[in-house]
Order: C-alpha cells, then structure tokens, then sequence
C-alpha cells in the first residue's frame, strides 16, 4: 500500500497518553459541596452564563424557559462530573436557536468555559474533507467511483487477511477481490480500520511499527464498515488534484465562504487563551492531559481526518449550510443534489458496526445506532427505526470527534446540534450522558 513520506495520518495525532499532571479532585469537592448546599443550580446559572448567550442570538425557537432548561441541563451535567466543561449550539437554518456554555475551560486556573472557545475537533474534520471531496466531484475532477489508485500509487494490488494469528501477529492473505473507490473510502468501507479501535489493526500497528494503510486490508473494499484512516486519504487526493495544501484548499472554499473564522489547522497566539484543556477520565476521576504545544500557525502536513481546531458557532455554520441545501446565505459550497447525496445510505445492505475499541484509554465501543444506522458520503444516517432514531429524526446526519465532540443535522426538523467536550475516552460515559441529555431535551422543550 501506498507510503507518504513524513507522514501520519491517525485521528489522534500520534498521541499516546501519559499519566496525567492534574487531577479533577479539587473540582469533585467543590461539587460536593454544592450538592450538600442545595445551591448548585444556581451557582452554575450565575457563573457559566449560558442563557444570556442564547439571548444574544435574539432568534426565535425555544422560549425562555426552554432556553434556561438547557443552560440547566449543560450545568447539570457539569456538577455531576461528566465533563469539566461544555458548549453546546443549536441551530436552523437561517439562525441560532440557542448558545450556552457550563463549566470550565480550564480547571486548574479556574478560568469558566466561554460560549467562543476553540476546541480539538478531531474526526470531526472528517466531514469537511468529505466536502470538499464533493466539490471536487461537482467540478468533474473525479468520479466516486473512481479507483484510488487513479490518484495514489501503491493501491492497486491489494490483499485482504484471510487468516490471523493474534499471538504473533503473523497473517495469511488474498488478492482483494474489487479495487478500492473514491465511495469506499467516503463511507469508510475501504477494508482499512483504526489500530485504536479494531483489535487486528491495534496487534498488527504494534508488531509491525506500520500504518494502518500499509498494512493488508481487513475486508474486501465494499463488503463491511470498518472505522478508519479512510478520510486520510481522501486528504491527500484532494490536495493531489488542487495541487493546494488542506489548509489552503479548506480556507479558501468552505471557511471562509461560510465565516468560520475560528477554523483551522491552528490557532493564532492571540486566541490560544480560549482553548478547551483536554480531560482524561482515570479511575473515575477527570484528570488534565499533560500541555502540549500547539500549531500557531498552520503547518503540514495537514490530515482529512482529523486535525482542525473550531468552535461550535464555527461548526454551526457548516451546519446550516447542509441544513440549506450546501448554502449559507450569499455563499454557495455544494449543490442541493451533492448533499441529498451525502445524506442518502450509499453502503446498500450492510450497517455501520460496532468498533469495540482496542485501546481503553482512547476509546470505549462506539457508535450509537451501530447494528441499525446507515453510511452516507461522509456522515452516519439514522436508522428509520423508532428504536434507535429515538430523538432526531430518520435521515440524520451525524458524526463526532475522539474528544467526545458530536453534531448531529436533522432534515426533517430543520435544526443542527452541536455539543463540545475534551475528555477521553471517546464516548465515555458521562460524555455520552451529557449528549443524549441535551438532544433529548432539544426535541422535548418548550418552544
């Protein structure tokens, strides 16, 4: 398989985490104690000013106290210890329905989350990179069902494992049986998995010091979802055909069109204060990750599937322009057709399934409604089953980031969420609860 010099492409940026520095204990107390005076609501309304920032927007769809209920359940979700802090957006079509923030940005500092910070959105680049993979398709400069080794060499031999020796890592394998497409890697049905999240791939990167994409395939490209660096090659196809850096190639035609002034590769040193610290949840307790620098101005190489840094205004806009048929106001990215396509099962009978995780500290098995959702290019569809689809609609469109970062862009009720955490593991618990609070009471509240 193909080998890009310099480069790697997992999610989670070559990140192996170390025992952390500071400990979530003096955060716990507080919460205690705030419990044991009853006044924990509404110390949390005061300090996190959660509602005030809805009331900014001045845009019509929740009431008051639908607003306050959410700011609420963000406050909540803090005081039990599910997340040092959180910011949570709602949008539709033409505004903001509501903007609140609870917690902190940064515990140790005491320093409260505001509703702007800047977030690790992790695989939540994945989307923007199967955007502009579209655009590319709409100007006829590739076909989805192009092979990838039209535009990447080393793809055109390909071998899927057919025996596996999990005590050794040594493997037996066949030639694949189609060749891997532009759609395959949009859908993540490539045959290449994550080594964090499927155990074959998590023995084989260990043994072998290889990447995912030079290793042999897990399946046969089409037959089975499997999680993986797909998105990354999708990253450099497009920067191979515009002959343009992602950075470059991102600004140009989707964040700056769009106003998502707040999105890159980087943050500029002016901004670094409003970045979110990231959490890991050890032993019960949320603990800080160990400082590491960040990019202030961007620099490659830059990865399709992870990488960018947003804030959830900046994520909104994206929203709003799939909710609009890949329009936001005067700026049109995509045609109504590229994204009724995005939004369709383009993976035929089979499911998205569950990735049970092979390393524990970067995630837990994941996602929601695997057995029953559906793959579109580039986003997770919701089930038609009432079951699974329980609060956003059949059709959503939906997926997250490694920091527990999820969106979620329902057709049917015209409305996009976005919620936003920095903890690990990926769909920890308290994360989780934190998300499906919020979503069910944006679909149950007052309006």
């Amino acid at each position: 398989m193909a080998v890009f010099p310099g480069t790697k492409l997992g999610p989670y940026e070559n990140m192996r985490l170390h025992k952390t520095a500071v400990t979530f204990t003096s955060f716990l107390a507080l919460t205690v104690v705030l419990f044991s005076e009853g006044i924990a609501q509404s110390i949390a309304q005061t300090n996190s000013h959660p509602a005030r920032a809805a009331e900014r927007t001045g845009a019509p769809g929740f009431s008051d106290a639908g607003k306050a209920a959410l700011s609420s359940q963000l406050s909540n979700a803090v005081i039990r210890g599910d997340a040092p802090g959180v910011v949570a957006l709602v949008v539709g079509r033409d505004n903001v329905l509501y903007a609140g923030a609870a917690g902190k940005l940064d515990v140790a500092h005491d320093i409260r989350m505001p509703v702007n910070a800047i977030f690790s959105i992790a695989s939540m680049t994945k989307p923007v990179t199967s955007v502009a993979v579209m655009m590319l398709f709409e100007e006829g400069k590739l076909k989805l069902d192009d092979s990838v080794s039209k535009y990447l060499p080393g793809f055109d031999n390909l071998q899927v494992i057919t025996k596996f020796n999990e005590r050794d890592a040594t493997y037996e394998t066949r030639p694949a049986k189609r060749p891997m497409t532009i759609r395959h890697l949009l859908t993540h049905t490539s045959g290449i998995g994550y080594g964090f999240a499927n155990p074959i791939e998590y023995r084989l990167t260990e043994a072998t010091k290889k990447d995912e994409w030079e290793l042999p395939l897990l399946n046969d490209p089409g037959d089975k979802w499997n999680y993986g660096p797909s998105t990354a090659l999708l990253g450099k196809i497009v920067e191979r055909i515009t002959g343009e850096s992602l950075e470059a190639c991102f600004q140009k035609r989707i964040f700056q069109p769009l106003g998502m002034t707040d999105t890159s590769y980087a943050v500029p040193p002016a901004q670094q204060p409003r970045l979110a610290t990231k959490y890991t949840r050890l032993y019960g307790l949320l603990q800080a990750q160990p400082g590491r620098k960040i990019p202030s101005t961007p620099t490659p190489p830059f990865h399709g599937d992870g990488g960018l840094y947003s804030t959830a205004q900046d994520y909104g806009k994206f929203m709003q322009m799939l909710l609009n048929g890949g329009r936001l106001g005067p700026a049109r990215v995509l045609s109504e057709s590229s994204v009724k396509m995005m939004g369709e099962n383009n993976i035929g009978s089979i499911f998205v399934e569950l990735q049970p995780g092979a390393d524990i500290q970067l995630t837990k098995p994941f996602p929601l409604g695997a057995g029953h959702d559906k793959f579109g290019l580039g986003f997770q569809i919701a089930s038609g089953d009432p079951q699974h689809a329980r609060f956003r609609s059949p059709g959503s469109m939906s997926w997250a980031g490694l920091f527990n970062t999820e969106f979620w862009i329902d057709p049917v009720k015209h409305i996009g969420g976005v919620i936003m955490m920095q903890v690990l593991p990926f769909y920890d618990d308290g994360a989780l609860r934190t998300l499906r609070d919020f979503e069910e009471l944006v679909y149950h509240n007052p309006r």
